[in-house]
């Protein structure tokens, strides 16, 4: 059965009207407001893979069309992609899309969109499994693939699975045969009237004992165990394609019994094993029907420390945005902080002592909203992004921090960034600016007074959010494909500066935010990606009924907390080519945004979660919170906040031993970890 699924679930913004003039307006006189929404078609009917013509028309309330009105669709899926003028389908199933366009005192004019999107007939059908013969006693799965005349493949495929002979072996209904007997027998899938065969071949057993080399007896919990085990025959000798399966058994140690257990125990996963919760762990190896055992202590992470507010920064005028800290030239830190809604203001605060933050000065551009800030590693320049110039020209504002104190502004660049600038990345001599959720253009820096375009990259059918540029490669977070990993000037994949080259992209339904990290103890590389979802439509909790704006179209004072989704996946890409989704960090009622790792600590900015402090270190393996590897957690509330004592934590970074962290209705705070000698 096919489930409805609204596409706003995961926020994920894409312009998708026609004509181009419904995208942008370009300036001239004020529009009417918009009344009425017309698509074309009004329900889209499509088969997977299939593109066709889509249109979005906005009207006034006496009825004459608004050829300038800036219409956009909201989807939540890479199952239906929308671009100016089409709708193309991927995945089967029904949905449903919502274009909206600003109205009368500030509302949304919204109109819904059903779409229906089914599969196309699958012709051919092939089955795979292990090569040569089976062992009796060895269950391995086998997979169909289903392929559409088109070549491409039908995902989530079931099929009806028999043998011809269950005295050699047998099949379920899942695809996994189990060798009986010596023999050979054919197995047959058969899905949507295609059928494909294959034979298997059993024979006698050879393997007598399985001895397994884990050489731990107790790890904390979180700690990843590598398992290894070996199958021998009667003689000593391993029987070398005998492979391993592992399970376990658990029983709770004593200190979580009263409460019960909260969820799975463990994880066994790519020949890994780790134990959420304390207790003792029968790790089993078996090989064609032969089992070894070996047994685990797992024990408390203990790693809770207190953390304390030392001083604030108060914004309470305007909402608050991003933070970067720098070392000046002059010796002092200070931090750069922008606001949201907030007539173009970012401010300046000295930091030196954490425990009596202070305001030094401001710096006003044009702009609705300064989203995100940034300063070069050498601290010679900053960077405020614009959203919502009165000229429709955004793009960046370039500072010269040679007074940290007391920036000014050194140029504003606006080629190829006029549908405005959400987020950037700075090294010294190049900065890395988000365009309209497009592409990102590379701006040389070398020359603050005067920048100069360098080239851009951007990628198809995606919505760019967020990049970050290490080792000369780029790694950015884009809805609807996911990870795209570019050679922005490493060179080991042919990419420079001035034409950047793809390396890889990895597929996960998240495109908002992203951080590599390179383990110093492992030498491994993870990236951290965080979801934004703004909705929480379809939880058991859908959130509260929040807006970013009010009728005068500015943002509401005294208005209802906001709430999110989403969570922090963490992929293995120490080998970019053959990436591992290992864990996650996963807190149901709250979304992740902003990320920071440094010394294998985690500072998750977690929006109305608070800002988290997590531990990162060692290898990783399944959600962090259910591991008791958070180390301090804290929620900002203050009763004369923009929105009083609703706690939205917008970023948060380690600054030489301290926390510093900016919330969205209450500004810039600093903080300290208590060491853990403290805690009762």
């Amino acid at each position: 059965m096919l489930t409805l699924r609204r596409l706003v679930v995961t926020a994920l913004y894409i312009l998708a009207a026609l004509p181009p003039g419904l995208r942008a307006q370009q300036g001239g006189a004020t529009p009417p407001a918009v009344a009425r929404l017309v698509a074309e078609p009004a329900a889209i009917s499509l088969v997977a893979g299939q593109t066709r013509a889509f249109t979005v028309r906005a009207f006034a309330a006496d009825g004459r069309e608004i050829p300038n009105a800036f219409v956009r669709v909201m989807a939540g899926t890479r199952a239906v992609r929308f671009t100016d003028s089409t709708v193309t389908a991927t995945v089967a199933g029904r949905y449903e899309a919502t274009a909206s366009a600003q109205g009368t005192d500030g509302r949304s004019v919204t109109l819904a969109i059903p779409i229906q999107v089914t599969w196309p007939r699958v012709t051919t059908l092939t089955v795979s499994g292990p090569a040569g013969a089976l062992y009796a006693g060895r269950t391995v799965p086998l997979r169909v693939t289903g392929m559409h005349a088109d070549g491409s493949e039908r995902p989530g495929l079931s099929a009806t699975w028999q043998s011809a002979n269950p005295k050699v072996a047998t099949i379920n209904r899942f695809g996994d045969v189990t060798a009986v007997g010596p023999g050979t027998t054919t197995v047959t899938a058969e899905a949507e009237g295609a059928t494909a065969r294959m034979t298997v071949t059993v024979v006698a057993n050879p393997v007598a004992k399985v001895e397994i080399t884990v050489a731990e007896s107790q790890v904390r919990q979180g700690d990843v165990v590598r398992l290894t085990a070996v199958a021998k025959r009667a003689n000593g000798s391993a029987v070398a394609d005998a492979p391993i399966t592992w399970s376990y058994t658990y029983v709770p140690d004593d200190s979580i019994l009263p409460a019960g257990l909260p969820g799975g125990a463990g994880i066994v996963q790519f020949d890994r094993f780790t134990g959420n919760y304390p207790g003792r762990y029968t790790l089993l190896a078996q090989s064609a029907g032969v089992t070894a055992q070996t047994s685990l202590q797992v024990v408390p992470r203990e790693v809770r420390q207190r953390i304390q507010v030392t001083s604030r920064g108060n914004i309470n005028t305007s909402h608050t945005s991003d933070l970067w800290p720098w070392t000046g030239r002059d010796g002092r830190d200070y931090v750069l902080v922008g606001t949201w809604g907030g007539d173009g203001y970012a401010l300046v605060f000295d930091i030196t002592d954490m425990d009596n933050i202070v305001k030094t000065d401001s710096v006003k551009v044009d702009a609705r909203t300064i989203n995100d800030v940034t300063v070069s590693p050498d601290g010679r320049y900053g960077v405020l992004s614009r959203e919502g110039a009165s000229n429709r020209q955004n793009g960046v504002v370039i500072l010269d921090l040679a007074d940290p104190a007391h920036p000014k502004i050194a140029s504003t660049f606006t080629q190829e960034l006029t549908g405005g600038v959400h987020n950037m990345f700075a090294t010294n001599d190049y900065l890395f600016a988000v365009s309209g959720g497009a592409k990102y253009v590379i701006v040389d820096v070398r020359d603050i007074y005067t920048p100069k375009y360098v080239s851009e990259y951007r990628h198809p059918n995606a919505r760019l959010h967020d990049l970050w540029v290490r080792d000369g490669i780029a790694y950015s977070a884009q809805g609807g494909v996911g990870v795209v990993v570019v050679d922005v000037g490493n060179g080991t994949y042919g990419g420079t500066i001035e034409q950047p080259k793809l390396i890889t992209t990895y597929p996960v339904n998240s495109g908002h935010e992203i951080y590599p990290y390179v383990q110093k103890k492992t030498g491994r590389t993870y990236l951290f990606i965080g979801d934004e979802e703004m909705s929480r439509r379809g939880r058991t909790w859908e959130g509260t009924n929040y807006a970013l704006s009010g009728p005068d179209g500015k943002p509401p004072r005294n208005g209802v907390a906001q709430t999110s989704g989403g969570y922090t996946h963490i992929v293995d890409f120490t080998d970019p080519m053959k990436p591992l989704p290992v864990g996650r960090y996963h807190l149901e009622d709250y979304g992740a945004h902003d990320i920071i790792v440094e010394d294998d600590v985690l500072y998750q900015a977690y929006y109305d979660g608070g800002v988290r402090v997590v531990d990162v270190s060692g290898e990783l393996l399944g959600n962090l919170y259910d591991q008791n590897r958070e180390i301090a957690v804290f929620k900002p509330y203050d009763p004369d906040a923009y929105t009083p004592n609703a706690p939205f934590v917008m970023n948060a970074m380690p600054w030489k031993g301290r926390v510093l962290f900016t919330d969205f209705n209450s500004g810039l705070w600093a903080a300290k970890l208590v060491p853990k000698s403290f805690v009762p």
